[in-house]
């Protein structure tokens, strides 16, 4: 009895302890979130490389900051030419410019800043002796992009708006109302309205020739109000067409227009913060005099002065531009997020099958972004329909439905079938379920798409007289013949059939066909190593060791699949070792991201990092370079070379691999942690099988502390480098390799600390 009394006080201590040093994170955390900032101090001169984004998910824009002249791009991605048989392209909706009138005056201290934490962009200078401040955020509740100027004297603001619409449509001026309306070849017609508020002064509707515009006249402030809609729906059965855009404007600006800026502000913070303050990362401290620097001035300094912070803050920058770029309700994130400056972008800024949307969405599970991937997962159920229709026509005897590469919003597709794409989109169906054990969502949406793309491949696949199953004339993208059993084909196959079996499993349905869908996996044609022991990415051994191709696509099974590990598959680990080796570390900014995460996934972090490195390179042009030309702009945005946001989200999805992995059934900590990240924490993380880690800190490749909250009542298996101490009872601990495992029961909601062993004494 004694023994318990005084195990059950240790315990109670341990807890209390851990639970004070959870909270001093926390405090230590919200004082650094200050340093999620980028800024520059000179007004934008490129849209692609220096212009900052904004959005809400389905409008958005480019600001420039010009002091004589303010221009901003803007979106609505739902803009598209095209239909079901010709995939058009994005298009860009329109630019809002102001003109001031003090026009070529000098002007200093001046500042333009993207404050992470809250999504909203200020604009600071001098002029005349008068500090001039502008404050810009895009509201996901209330719909709209609101834009504040203000001064700290009275009368500071004389100006002209004008709007451009990129199809000529019809701009028109009234009161204190601008606005273009349009109609784009293929029937769908757009609108976009500003409403524009001033505080004394005056405010007219004037014309430059045939130019409709506003002018203002010694405004002591000014606030524009724009929104921007399109008569598109993502319901096919109502020919994609929904209701037209001036009734659905009317009402967004008829909620708003009476509303003060502030409230308009905190509810779009309270909105935005909801999401993005779930996560916060730190990486190590970066010198102070680094951090005072503009963001473009650490991107060049950052191969010589070690900027952990700069690390961090790209990262959060990337779920800024997910939170910015996809929310439910609307459509997925393209190649471009939703920014587009032009109506021919490279690639149509599309929706590629082949790797480039599935990357958009590595990392919105793990970095606690689940509501983000309902647009993707929606987007998939809207194509089903008309991509069956495809199917059957290119592949007559078949069930279920595929894709081709080049994807829009309406299901038409062009360039080649890319027959494993709706595989890959059904992994994203699985992986949404895996993080959130949310079996109504599963049995009513995910579940019945994964059949159906399961039976596209039972009638697909084709059996060689000795029983195994090859994927028939595939291509691995973008690279090679066309011909049966290709690796990466095989590997999307192999996982779509292992997600479809658990997924029967979990709802207790289909035990029959989820047993045929086992045979068949069981026969699929398995990894092979080639003569020089790289993994192959043929089924004959043709891989060529100087090959540097960015695409690497044999090694999805590595990652973002889960049928090679260090730890179950050995061997094949190894081969994708050698083949990751030969391929290079210098690419397109997607494909260096997507080795990121390939190295994290073999548990090197040194390497990961190193990739992480190359990332960070600035470059200046915005041409296309298929090759090594990868890297990052000035405004952060990855640049495949051009513009690619795919990289973006990669790179967050490789460091979330370095310092988290699930998909092998358990809660491995700091698998991938490089030697340069001797001490962090991170809180926020989501794992498989519905876990958060409230908070994990390390140093010294170690953990020094973790707390994981389970949300559903799952078994939780913890992977570690060190030993650890927790307040659990009935835990089993286990030796394994280097490592050391740990099994336990938990209770939904209730939170469980560990720290390691070496902090409070053996």
């Amino acid at each position: 009895m004694l023994l318990n009394y005084r195990q059950n006080i240790v315990c109670t201590l341990l807890s209390c302890l851990l639970l004070c040093c959870f909270i001093n994170q926390l405090q230590a955390q919200n004082k650094e979130d200050a340093a999620f900032t980028m800024w520059d101090n000179q007004p934008a001169k490129q849209w692609m490389t220096e212009a900052y984004p904004i959005g809400n998910g389905r409008i958005g824009g480019m600001i420039f900051g010009g002091v004589n002249q303010e221009h901003i791009q803007f979106n609505d991605n739902t803009l598209w030419t095209g239909d079901e048989n010709d995939r058009g392209t994005y298009q860009a909706f329109g630019d809002l410019f102001i003109d001031f009138d003090n026009k070529d005056q000098q002007f200093t201290n001046y500042s333009r800043k993207l404050d992470m934490t809250r999504a909203v962009h200020t604009i600071n200078y001098t002029q005349n002796g008068i500090q001039f401040k502008r404050e810009y955020f895009c509201s996901f509740p209330d719909k709209v992009m609101v834009l504040r100027f203000t001064a700290n004297q009275k009368n500071a603001y004389s100006a002209v708006i004008d709007l451009k619409d990129a199809h000529d449509g019809k701009i028109t001026a009234s009161g204190n109302i601008i606005q273009i309306t349009g109609k784009l070849p293929n029937g769908m017609t757009y609108q976009a309205t500003a409403i524009v508020k001033v505080e004394n002064g005056k405010l007219e509707s004037v014309k430059d020739g045939n130019n409709e515009q506003l002018k203002i006249t010694n405004a002591d402030s000014v606030t524009i109000i724009l929104t921007a809609a399109t008569n598109y729906n993502n319901k096919r059965e109502q020919n994609w067409k929904g209701e037209e855009p001036a009734p659905k404007i009317a009402r967004i600006l008829n909620a708003v227009k009476a509303r003060r800026y502030d409230k308009l502000l905190k509810t779009h913070i309270q909105d935005y913060s909801n999401l993005y303050n779930r996560l916060a990362i730190n990486l190590g401290m970066s010198d102070a005099d680094t951090q005072k620097l503009p963001t473009y001035q650490r991107l060049i300094n950052y191969k010589k002065v070690a900027d952990p912070a700069l690390e961090a803050l790209i990262f959060q920058y990337g779920r800024y531009l997910l939170i910015s770029s996809s929310r439910p309700g609307g459509l997925p994130a393209n190649l471009q997020g939703l920014w587009n400056e032009s109506n021919n972008p490279p690639w149509g800024s599309d929706y590629h099958s082949n790797i480039n949307i599935q990357m958009n969405y590595w990392l919105a599970e793990p970095t606690n972004l689940a509501e983000c991937m309902i647009p993707y997962l929606d987007y998939i159920n809207s194509m089903r329909a008309v991509s069956a229709i495809a199917t059957r026509r290119q592949y007559p005897n078949t069930r279920g439905w595929t894709v081709k590469t080049e994807n829009n919003i309406f299901g038409g597709m062009s360039f080649l079938w890319n027959t494993p794409g709706s595989a890959w989109y059904a992994q994203a169906l699985w992986e949404h379920y895996a993080f959130t054990n949310d079996k109504n969502y599963l049995k009513n949406f995910a579940y019945p798409i994964i059949k159906e793309i399961a039976e596209f491949w039972d009638d697909h696949l084709k059996r060689r007289p000795d029983g195994t199953l090859v994927s028939p004339m595939g291509w691995s993208p973008e690279h090679g013949p066309t011909e049966d059993g290709v690796t990466h084909d095989q590997q999307i196959v192999f996982d779509l059939f292992t997600n479809y079996i658990e997924a029967a499993d979990v709802l207790g349905i289909d035990a029959e066909y989820s047993k045929h869908i086992a045979d068949l996996k069981a026969h699929l044609l398995k990894p092979k190593i080639g003569k020089w022991g790289q993994l192959q990415e043929w089924e004959t051994d043709r891989d060529d060791p100087t090959d540097q191709h960015r695409h690497v696509s044999q090694l999805f099974g590595l990652h973002p699949g889960r049928e090679i590990s260090t730890i179950k598959t050995p061997e094949l680990a190894k081969a994708a070792r050698v083949t990751l080796t030969a391929r290079g570390d210098e690419s397109t900014g997607w494909s260096m991201a997507w080795k990121m995460n390939f190295w994290a996934r073999l548990q090197d972090g040194s390497h990961a990092y190193k990739i992480l490195q190359n990332f960070i390179t600035p470059v200046g042009g915005s041409g296309t370079d298929y090759n090594n030309g990868g890297g990052i702009y000035a405004n952060l945005f990855c640049a495949h070379p051009p513009f690619q946001i795919d990289g973006n989200f990669g790179y967050i999805a490789g460091i979330s691999e370095m310092l988290l992995q699930s998909q092998a059934g358990e809660l491995q900590l700091l698998p991938a942690l490089p030697d340069r990240w001797a001490k962090g924490s991170i809180r926020g993380l989501r794992a498989r099988g519905n876990f958060e880690i409230t908070d994990l800190q390390w140093r010294d490749n170690k953990v020094v502390a973790v707390a994981i909250r389970s949300l559903s009542g799952e078994n939780c298996v913890i992977r570690s480098p060190n030993q650890l101490k927790g307040n659990v009872r009935g835990i089993n601990e286990q030796k394994s390799g280097k490592d050391f495992r740990y099994s336990f029961k938990t209770q939904a909601g209730k939170t469980y600390y560990f720290n390691s062993l070496s902090e409070f004494g053996q």
